[in-house]
């Protein structure tokens, strides 16, 4: 009898868990056969499915290949308690050769990615897709270690815990190295509307 209460009640607990607590989200889908989402020197758009986020970030450097690198996004949909996405929007472009700092305004959450490449300065310039959930606000905020951890190395940033976001990042630009580091700008959000907007 009790085997059989524990194989009745251990999805239900699984599933409560997966849905209020923190757990791990791994292993990602990058897509179909783990495609990178562009070729070298050329620009790309990824957006997530309507009501997912972007949770992990992968990439490979080429210097051969004009410094430039690979990318693939994996995404999953953002918790219940948000609910649907109000509305989407493309922020500002960040300049390539630049270094910037770049949060999606109104309250909003990473959910794809757009770049070009510019042989000019070896480098890209970067647009965030950004979708709002109702009036939710961010909290908790912080940033990751620095992605790749070296200029030129490859690089694999996953967000491990149930109910953080990626709301922007910040990078430098190496003139020597012609690669960029990112430390990702990640927070919770609330599960209730509140009257605050971010810039």
């Amino acid at each position: 009898m009790d085997i059989f209460l524990l194989c009745v009640f251990l999805p239900l607990v699984t599933v409560a868990w997966g849905q209020y607590g923190d757990y791990y989200y791994g292993p990602y889908n990058y897509g179909d056969n783990d495609e990178w989402v562009n070729v070298y020197r050329q620009g790309f758009n990824f957006q997530c499915p309507h009501g997912q986020v972007v949770v992990a970030v992968r990439s490979v450097f080429s210097k051969k290949e004009g410094n430039d690198r690979l990318w693939n996004y994996a995404c999953m949909p953002a918790s219940q308690s948000l609910g649907e996405p109000t509305e989407c929007w493309w922020e500002e472009i960040n300049r390539a050769g630049t270094e910037w700092y770049q949060t999606c305004s109104n309250n909003g959450l990473v959910a794809g990615f757009q770049s070009q490449y510019f042989p000019s300065v070896l480098d890209r310039e970067w647009q965030f897709y950004c979708c709002r959930y109702s009036r939710r606000c961010p909290y908790s905020c912080w940033l990751t270690t620095e992605y790749p951890g070296h200029y030129g190395e490859d690089m694999d940033m996953m967000m491990y815990t149930y109910d953080y976001y990626i709301r922007g990042a910040t990078t430098t630009f190496s003139a020597v190295h012609r690669d960029r580091q990112w430390k990702f700008i990640v927070c919770r959000m609330t599960d209730y509307d509140c009257p605050f907007q971010n810039v």
